[in-house]
């Protein structure tokens, strides 16, 4: 973790700088000169062009609605539009009969718009998803899995019904400049696995950089993962602004940063599910998680009733593993209710120094 005793503005810097340079080197392809951009137009198959790629081509997506769920598989593909008008939304159920036809439906069966998957022995590297809009999807807007250097960027993630972009298994991922927006639980989702128990998994210096994400049921939710940075995101309007999340399981989440974030009225109200409680005001919450770094953060405005309200919360697991040796410092908090720090969990080593706010429970930590 980075270590900064300076004032809060150069500290903001230094942090966002480190994370720059911490962006990991996308995989070695074949030499640029035997690579082929493939160009869909509007009536054709997304699917098709991926099928037909080889190892660090390009499949160029214009202008225009595509009604497809799109599987990569290839290592070094990037599938890139031309911007939010790029449009990918569900297409209609049909039988499937063609081999691009198949592997859409894998992904389409899943409820998923982009679904990039490697295989239980072998992750799939170096693959890009940019420039375009993902919509309407019933799980996943941008869905990745097994994958090593995934890089998701420039990439609007509009009202999926869960996550907008989510990452499971995966290493040296880079989720940088992108909106997501109105999605059903989070707009950035990352985890270790969700269909089993297991410890943290190392996210090998996955980055989420530059993204603005906005008006979800929270905005990014990081599960059972270590060595993973959250830094220079604009997050407001969600029912939570960052999740960092634990349990009984071992080795516990954490040892990641949360650094130099501006989480702004998260006050959207969202009702309890079998997880979490009713959620409402809560700018980041580090729950079972240790050896957490939350520094150099904006957290202003963060209002609500819920026990996990507040500018920054610490607080006990809910299967009741505690969360240790976790440092908050060098953050700016106001207007956050019930108050800026919140601490109720009785873990041991949780420090919090050199902040700048106003109230905390209990009193003595600003």
């Amino acid at each position: 973790m980075h270590k900064c005793h300076i004032a809060y503005l150069a500290c903001t810097a230094a942090l966002v700088g480190a994370v720059l340079g911490a962006a990991p080197a996308a995989a070695d392809q074949t030499s640029p000169l035997l690579h082929t951009t493939h160009v869909v137009g509007p009536g054709q198959s997304i699917q098709k062009a991926v099928d037909a790629a080889r190892a660090g081509d390009t499949v160029l997506v214009l202008a225009g609605t595509y009604h497809e769920s799109v599987k990569i598989g290839t290592p070094g593909l990037t599938l890139r539009g031309v911007g939010p008008e790029t449009v990918i939304k569900p297409g209609a159920k049909k039988t499937a009969t063609t081999t691009a036809a198949k592997a859409a439906d894998s992904c389409a069966e899943g409820g998923n718009g982009i679904c990039v998957l490697g295989t239980k022995t072998a992750n799939v590297q170096g693959v890009t998803v940019a420039n375009l809009t993902v919509t309407g999807f019933s799980r996943t807007g941008v869905f990745g899995m097994a994958t090593d250097t995934m890089t998701v960027r420039g990439v609007y993630a509009v009202k999926n019904g869960v996550w907008g972009i989510a990452q499971e298994r995966s290493v040296r991922g880079v989720i940088r400049n992108n909106h997501a927006t109105g999605n059903g639980d989070a707009g950035v989702f990352l985890a270790n696995t969700i269909k089993e128990e297991a410890g943290a998994y190392d996210a090998g210096q996955t980055l989420v950089v530059h993204n603005r994400i906005e008006g979800n049921r929270i905005g990014v939710t990081v599960r059972r993962l270590r060595d993973l940075t959250v830094a220079g995101n604009y997050i407001s309007g969600n029912c939570a602004g960052v999740f960092v999340v634990g349990d009984e399981n071992k080795p516990k989440a954490g040892d990641l940063a949360v650094a130099a974030n501006r989480i702004v009225r998260n006050n959207k109200s969202c009702p309890a599910t079998d997880r979490l409680p009713a959620l409402q005001g809560s700018g980041i919450v580090l729950t079972g998680a240790e050896q957490t770094r939350v520094t150099g953060n904006l957290v202003t405005g963060n209002t609500g009733a819920s026990p996990l309200s507040g500018g920054i919360v610490l607080f006990k697991s809910f299967v009741g593993v505690t969360s240790d040796d976790n440092r908050v410092d060098w953050n700016v908090l106001r207007d956050n209710t019930p108050a800026d720090l919140v601490n109720t969990d009785p873990g041991k080593g949780n420090a919090f120094d050199r902040n700048t706010c106003r109230a905390s429970r209990p009193a003595g930590l600003c």
